[in-house]
Formats: structure tokens, C-alpha cells, sequence
């Protein structure tokens, strides 16, 4: 009896000793992408996302997907209102032309009202398809959770972090000329705004007409102390209500997702945004979000707030003269408001269509895209990026890149971010809400009147809007 039990003693030191060989890296049993991915070599999946210059990189190393695991991916990159338009279409419709859909965390709240969003706990659970190397604890904070999370299911990674940060002619602020004359004014030291009231000072100080002088030049045209956005259909909604009513504690909804319009913090704070119109260009009206980075790579501006992707476009050689010039922060805060931070994000990802017949191969992909190695790989293929794991704020290309003060504005900005609430019809906000707020800022509406019938319109709209 005794012998039985030693000879299943070694058995099991040998078995024991196997597996642990086997679960090495490198050797045949470990697990690895090509392996994972065995079952679904020669399918294809096709992607649909949009085109920025973070997506433009990611395009370019895709062909590593495909080469180390079999898996064709077919990138189709539109712009921002076509992915919105031609994603949302194909996912409601139930066509399934596309596996991966890219969403911003504004539409959610349609998407899963209508319940064509794969969830992913249970390919985030499939020991097959899990990478050892992937952790989930390190997508950042609270980005993923306000994103994916939606009655106890998971519903995609993160891909995607947009943000917005304080942007400025560095130049200028720097100028002694200018520096003597704004403390002479304003009875402090000129420096990058990290509160709106000096935002609002640097644009009334910095505001000029042609023939006055700046920073010791005669100037030829008209300078503007800031420039916002102020298109209706663009991302003007969100930039006020995340930069602006929520930094004054105020909001669109109240805490029962009922419309929240006219509050006196919102009134407050719609009449500070509404004061910062004065120092900018006339056409504000029509600028995007596109438009922003333009006008401050021209140089008629002296601050803005801005998407950071956008500014990464811009603020190069090539496309400005006043690239290496510039200053950066992350949205600033209320001096007045004890409440915390807020700053205008936008987290997105792709999901996985409830349509889609390769959802395993598509998952392997959008794991493969959070990898630590795949994030680095695209900063160093991109020269720049935005961080969606909290371990890439410590790489060596961001740490030491020419960007370093806009990656510090960055982790800023998205610390104090999270995702839209998921609201079934936020685009009917978005539109009623984008041409008040354009009214307000053009002097064609008070404050008050402007966002009293914007109260009463959203009433109509929905009373308990934000799903739960």
C-alpha cells in the first residue's frame, strides 16, 4: 500500500513539474496569441473606427495582429459623424457588416436601451482567449468603469481617451513686457491659467487691436485673448457641461436623471463661459473642434481649450510656426468651487456588434490593442499618443518626449473626467442644448431665458433619462 502511494507521489511531482514547464513563456504549452487564435486563423473582421492621428497609427501596426495570429482585420476609418451615423445604423439595423464598432461614451445609452451591444465578461473569462500578460486592473480610472459598466456587465476595454486640456502661447505668457504689464493690471503673475478666473483675465489682458503692441510687435490684424468652440453640432455641448456647469457644481441631470437645465449653478456657470465670447474671434459661432487647433496653430489666439489629439496634429514644425511655443494644462478649476475637479472626456472603445459572428477574434484583437507592449509599440511608431493604461504614463517616450507638459495637462484632464451618462437620447440634448448655448454665447439670448426653455424642451424629451 505504501509503495502505491509513493508511486502516486511521484506521478504527481512529475505531473506538477509539467505543467509548470509548460506555463512558461516560450515554451509550446504557454499561451500565446498565435495559439489563441488557431480556431479563427483566415477569418476577417472588419472594424469600423474614426480617423484621428491616434487611429492613424494603429492602423499601421495592425498588420502585427494579423501576421502573429492569422486573423485578417479590415480598419475602415471614417470621420467622427459618419462612425457615429454609418455604426449606430449597422448595429440597430442588426446587418452585421461591422464586428467592431467604435463608441463614443455618448452613445451608449442608445445602444444598450436597445440591447445590440455584445457583452465581453464572458470572453474576458474564457481561459482560451485570455492573455497572461493583460491586465485589466491597469486601464485607467475612472475612464473604463464610467465607459463599460453597465448593470453588473462589462461591455468593451478602453481604446480610445480623449480628453481636453488647457492649451496657450507660451511665448507670450513668458514676455517680460507682457508679464510686468498683466501683474501691473491684474496684481498677479502671468503664468498658464489653473483656474477659470485667470483664464478669463489672460483672454480680456491679451485681447488687441491692430496697431497695438504685443509682445513688442506692432500687430497687423486683430488678437484675440481666447478661442472656443461654438458650432452647434460639434462638441460644444459637452465642452459646458463638463468644463463649466459641473466645475461650478452644477450638471444636466440631477441625481434621479432628471433634466437639470436652469439651476443656479448652471446659470452661474453659463454666464462666466458666455463672458469669455467678448475676447473671441467673431466666426466663433461656426468653429469645431477641428477648427480650434487651426486657429491657435495661425497664432490669432493666446489660449483655448482643445482636444489634446487634436493639438498633437498641430504643434510640430510642419504645421505650425509656433510649434515648441506653447503651454499646457489640464482644464482649470473653479477658484470658487470647493466641490471636485472636472474636466470635459470623452473614453470610447470597441465593442463587439451583437451582430457580429467572430466575436472570440475580435476580442483577441481589442485585448491585443490594450496589451502594454501593443500601447508602446504605438507610441513608438506615432512619436506621440494618449494613454489608456496607467503604467504608460511612466514610458520613456512620454517621460522624456517634447510633449511631456501636455502628457502632465493629459493625466490632469482625464483624473477629473469620466464618461457621458448613458442618456437613450443624448443627441436630442445634444442638439437643443448646442443651439442654445450658441444663442447665449452670440447675445441673442439672456442666460436665464436661454436656459429656462431649454428646461422646459428637455422636460419634453424625457423625465427620467438617464438609464439605470
Amino acid at each position: 500500500m505504501k509503495k502505491v502511494n509513493v508511486g502516486w507521489q511521484k506521478m504527481a511531482i512529475v505531473l506538477s513539474t509539467l505543467v509548470f514547464f509548460f506555463s512558461l513563456p516560450g515554451s509550446a504549452g504557454a499561451w500565446s496569441y498565435k495559439e489563441a487564435a488557431r480556431p479563427y486563423a483566415g477569418k476577417t473582421i472588419t472594424v469600423l473606427d474614426e480617423i484621428t492621428p491616434l487611429q492613424e497609427v494603429m492602423k499601421k501596426i495592425v498588420p502585427e495582429f494579423v501576421k502573429e495570429t492569422g486573423i485578417n482585420v479590415n480598419i475602415q476609418l471614417l470621420n467622427h459623424f459618419e462612425v457615429i451615423e454609418k455604426g449606430q445604423a449597422d448595429m440597430l439595423s442588426g446587418a452585421g457588416a461591422y464586428d467592431g464598432v467604435m463608441l463614443h461614451s455618448a452613445q451608449m445609452g442608445l445602444l444598450l436601451k436597445a440591447g445590440v451591444i455584445r457583452p465581453i465578461d464572458d470572453l474576458m473569462a474564457n481561459v482560451k482567449l485570455k492573455s497572461p500578460t493583460f491586465d485589466t486592473k491597469d486601464l485607467i480610472q475612472p475612464a473604463w468603469d464610467t465607459l463599460s459598466k453597465f448593470q453588473g456587465k462589462r461591455y468593451g476595454l478602453l481604446n480610445w481617451n480623449y480628453n481636453q486640456v488647457y492649451w496657450a502661447r507660451a511665448d507670450l505668457i513668458k514676455h517680460p513686457d507682457e508679464k510686468t504689464a498683466f501683474k501691473k493690471r491684474y496684481g498677479y503673475e502671468l503664468a498658464p491659467a489653473e483656474t477659470m478666473q485667470q483664464m478669463r483675465d489672460i483672454a480680456e489682458f491679451f485681447t488687441r487691436k491692430k496697431g497695438e503692441k504685443l509682445a513688442g510687435e506692432t500687430l497687423q490684424n486683430v488678437f484675440y485673448g481666447i478661442v472656443l468652440e461654438g458650432l452647434k453640432f460639434g462638441t460644444l455641448y459637452h465642452d459646458v457641461w463638463n468644463n463649466y456647469l459641473r466645475n461650478w457644481g452644477g450638471g444636466m441631470f440631477d441625481a434621479n436623471g432628471k433634466p437639470n437645465i436652469n439651476s443656479k449653478e448652471n446659470i452661474a456657470a453659463v454666464k462666466f463661459w458666455a463672458s469669455l465670447w467678448k475676447f473671441s474671434p467673431p466666426g466663433q459661432a461656426e468653429y469645431s473642434l477641428i477648427d480650434i487647433p487651426t486657429v491657435m496653430g495661425n497664432g490669432i489666439a493666446a489660449q483655448t481649450i482643445a482636444w489634446s489629439d487634436f493639438i498633437l496634429g498641430i504643434d510640430n514644425p510642419e504645421k505650425s510656426k509656433f510649434a515648441g511655443k506653447f503651454a499646457y494644462r489640464g482644464i482649470p478649476k473653479n477658484a470658487n468651487f470647493k466641490g471636485p475637479r472636472s474636466a470635459e472626456t470623452e473614453p470610447s472603445f470597441i465593442v463587439i456588434s451583437k451582430s457580429s459572428k467572430n466575436p472570440e477574434a475580435t476580442y483577441l484583437f481589442l485585448q491585443w490593442l490594450d496589451e502594454k507592449s501593443t500601447q508602446e509599440r504605438m507610441f513608438e511608431v506615432g512619436g506621440a499618443g494618449v494613454p489608456v493604461l496607467e503604467s504608460s504614463w511612466n514610458l520613456p517616450v512620454l517621460k522624456n518626449s517634447k510633449y511631456a507638459e501636455l502628457y502632465s495637462a493629459m493625466h490632469i484632464s482625464i483624473k477629473s473626467g469620466q464618461a457621458k451618462p448613458k442618456v437613450p437620447k443624448h443627441y436630442q440634448f445634444m442638439d437643443l442644448m448646442g443651439g442654445v448655448l450658441q444663442e447665449i454665447g452670440m447675445g441673442k439670448k439672456t442666460v436665464e431665458d436661454g436656459l429656462g426653455e431649454a428646461q422646459q424642451k428637455a422636460l419634453q424629451i424625457c423625465d427620467d433619462c438617464v438609464l439605470k
